[in-house]
């Protein structure tokens, strides 16, 4: 059993610790309360894109956008298929980053001519080593996440589809259920597809007024203008949700970390205590055993 002076150095070092998960803990608390403030403001505007896509297929049913586009004749051993992985730039963040890795893999093992997109520093690690899979077009940081950076990587997308470089686009991120649980998921973001516009729930969700509506220069025109927007919003939404995701994991790792830091700390103070009570047991057990040898002397 180690000493009452190298028990109160360990129970020292681990204060220290609880100290730091703490601190962190209230860093992520208040870094996913601002990030959710900015998707709530923004939320809005992209439910309105999507809800007006639902309403140009609703009054042109007919209508060939390329970017419906499916090229069904391109075998999937020889699709082209790009990937948005949205991982953290650091860890101590729970199974957060091992999820998303995890479901990008999955993805590679799919028939196809696979290309990684990946934004955070743990991904970029990740994928560094295999280099034909790993496009360094976007080495942002996932930090602080703007509509700049989700503009810049959605026009990217889009004319990488339509040049035909990419057939297939999907991004992987990770949602909040709820304030205890995420969810790390895959979401086709080109070419889209017609039955996720297929119902007036989110124009509802909008409060669009759906009456009979002009569209002008052309239907065509209007969507090719719109789908760029709507994949805009798309893709900052997966990087906020992201980030909210990343904080909560990680607010949750550091309050397992604090937890399991109280529990350390009590079990080697009643250490510490039986340890101190044994020493100064044994000084008194000398002490008498020399006070009696005094006597008999």
């Amino acid at each position: 059993m180690a000493n009452a002076r190298e028990l109160k150095e360990r129970m020292a070092s681990i204060q220290e610790t609880k100290k730091i998960t703490n601190a962190m803990y209230l860093i992520s608390s208040s870094k996913m309360k601002q990030a959710k403030k900015k998707l709530a403001d923004t939320e809005p505007f992209f439910y309105a894109m999507q809800a007006e896509i639902t309403r140009i297929l609703r009054h042109v049913p007919d209508m060939h956008s390329h970017f419906f586009d499916r090229r069904e004749k391109i075998p999937a051993e020889e699709r082209k298929v790009g990937c948005i992985v949205i991982t953290a730039d650091k860890g101590l963040a729970g199974a957060y980053n091992h999820n998303v890795l995890k479901m990008a893999e999955e993805l590679i093992g799919q028939p196809g001519k696979h290309k990684m997109f990946v934004l955070g520093e743990v991904g970029r690690q990740y994928f560094s080593r295999r280099e034909d899979e790993l496009d360094s077009e976007f080495k942002y940081t996932v930090q602080s996440p703007n509509l700049y950076r989700a503009r810049v990587i959605a026009i990217k997308m889009v004319e990488l589809f339509e040049q035909e470089e990419l057939d297939d686009i999907y991004i992987i991120y990770t949602r909040m259920k709820n304030a205890l649980q995420a969810e790390t998921q895959q979401i086709k973001l080109l070419p889209l597809q017609r039955i996720n516009f297929a119902s007036d729930k989110m124009a509802a969700m909008a409060g669009v007024y759906r009456e009979a509506v002009t569209l002008y220069p052309s239907a065509h025109k209007v969507m090719d203008s719109i789908v760029p927007n709507y994949l805009i919003g798309i893709i900052y939404g997966c990087l906020v949700e992201s980030y909210c995701s990343e904080q909560n994991s990680r607010m949750q790792a550091m309050q397992n970390a604090t937890d399991s830091a109280t529990d350390m700390l009590n079990e080697l103070n009643i250490t510490y205590n039986r340890v101190r009570q044994a020493d100064i047991t044994q000084e008194l057990t000398e002490v008498i055993g020399g006070a009696n040898a005094q006597k008999r002397k």
